[in-house]
């Protein structure tokens, strides 16, 4: 497929966008790491994850799991601008009988194929849905989305062993590395060291992306993830927590905090000069 990076990165900005709106109707919410992933959103969604709006339930389609579901708005955020569901419903963000609840549910919202939310168990579903693929003889992808914070849990690395143990080399996994999770920089809550030297000990091929919120090297990961077989692949993406927005990006903690709707305008206008930006430069 071509790649074409000044639309994956006009998406990016709608997914920004879209992500405020919805945590603005709640007033707080998970705005950190929902804005350092939307670049990856907008390269899967770009045409790289084969997904249907119009038939979100595709027996040949590829899943796309969210392991850190508290970050689901995120996910909702790219669902919405590729009309798998209406925008209108962003504003309902875990209110009574939304379609779009705190963490992804694939029960209430189309497009989301894998319930996550308790952190790690994303990791296992996505490793047994790729076998599943795999004994069924699918040439389908699963692409997985860990926190770097989430990589504490024993869960995930359980799963890794099981992956390659398998050779799923149609499951890439992508880590978000911002550097910060719930109670404070992941160096300080439980240093993971080297994450690279560790999913390479665990038996995976290793793509780090030393900005991991540049829409071209991301789509270039990916590539290079595909052409690797009888082993699964994890990106590594050094991200920016709160990118985009650069009130979230020098606050201390942005993990879960207040996003204003009157702030929104400031918001969009910032996105809409950071791409003007980078589309002159």
């Amino acid at each position: 497929m071509s790649f074409d990076k000044v639309q994956a990165d006009r998406l990016a900005v709608k997914i920004r966008k879209n992500i405020l709106r919805a945590i603005a109707s709640e007033g707080k919410g998970h705005i950190g790491g929902s804005l350092s992933i939307a670049d990856t959103f907008a390269v899967l969604y770009s045409g790289v994850a084969k997904v249907d709006p119009a038939d979100p339930g595709k027996a040949d389609r590829d899943f796309v799991v969210m392991s850190k579901g508290h970050c689901g708005p995120a996910m909702y955020a790219v669902l919405a601008a590729k009309g798998f569901f209406p925008e209108e419903a962003l504003d309902t963000l875990n209110k009574g009988n939304t379609i779009l609840p705190s963490h992804t549910d694939r029960l209430k919202t189309p497009g989301v194929d894998i319930s996550t939310g308790s952190l790690g168990q994303g990791a296992s579903l996505a490793a047994g849905a790729a076998l599943a693929d795999k004994l069924d003889g699918k040439t389908s992808y699963i692409y997985m989305i860990l926190g770097d914070g989430e990589l504490d849990e024993g869960q995930v690395w359980e799963s890794a062993l099981f992956a390659a143990h398998h050779k799923l080399d149609h499951l890439i996994t992508f880590v978000d590395v911002n550097g910060k999770q719930l109670d404070g920089p992941t160096d300080q809550v439980c240093c993971l060291g080297s994450i690279e030297d560790k999913f390479r000990a665990f038996g995976y091929h290793v793509v780090s992306v030393q900005n991991g919120n540049d829409t071209g090297q991301i789509y270039q990961a990916i590539q290079e993830a595909k052409a690797v077989k009888d082993k699964p692949s994890v990106i590594l993406l050094h991200t920016v927590k709160g990118a985009g927005i650069r009130y979230y990006e020098e606050m201390a903690n942005c993990h879960s905090t207040e996003v204003k709707k009157e702030n929104l305008p400031d918001f969009y206008q910032e996105l809409d000069r950071r791409l003007k930006e980078k589309e002159e430069a």
